[in-house]
């Protein structure tokens, strides 16, 4: 049974309703609105925790989709997966394909550069402190990257980037 036949709670099933009746009013190709409808599950799965079944949807939908920025999203949520799952270097991959597809996609820039902020922390925390510095060095290079696309968001990094030298008052 598909999950957007699954959903048990009103909000859930309005959306899917609204959903279902735009993929069939939408002058679309039928394999268009078959990955839409494979990426609508994955996210509803994703949402759910339930990160195998959204994993799965979502290759299933890249399978089908031909249009580069829907693909960046189905690969940015494929990123948050493995990132949330530990497997970092995989959700790297999956976040600079999906910027391949569509640079202005801060959010990307954003993850990228908490996973690199991650290592810096790690490599700190075991005294090595040429790698640290050199993943904080990466880490506000997509920062800056990801202020330049949404200056008012990120607040926190633009902080740590200012309080750690790595960025000027006026650099965004």
């Amino acid at each position: 049974m598909p999950r957007t036949q699954r959903n048990d709670n009103f909000i859930d099933k309005s959306f899917t309703v609204m959903a279902d009746i735009i993929l069939k009013i939408l002058p679309a190709k039928q394999s268009a609105k078959e990955a839409f409808a494979y990426y609508r599950d994955g996210m509803s799965a994703q949402a759910d925790g339930e990160y195998a079944e959204a994993m799965d949807n979502y290759k299933e939908a890249l399978k089908l989709e031909d249009d580069p920025n829907d693909r960046s999203y189905i690969l940015y949520n494929m990123g948050l997966i493995y990132a949330s799952n530990g497997d970092h270097d995989q959700g790297l991959e999956k976040y600079h394909e999906a910027l391949e597809l569509n640079p202005r996609m801060p959010q990307a820039f954003n993850n990228i550069a908490v996973i690199y902020h991650y290592r810096g922390e790690r490599a700190k925390e075991e005294g090595d402190l040429d790698t640290s510095e050199a993943f904080f060095d990466k880490a506000a290079d997509y920062w800056k990257q990801a202020v330049r696309l949404a200056p008012n968001n990120y607040i926190e990094a633009q902080n740590w980037m200012k309080t750690t030298g790595r960025a000027s008052l006026d650099g965004f």
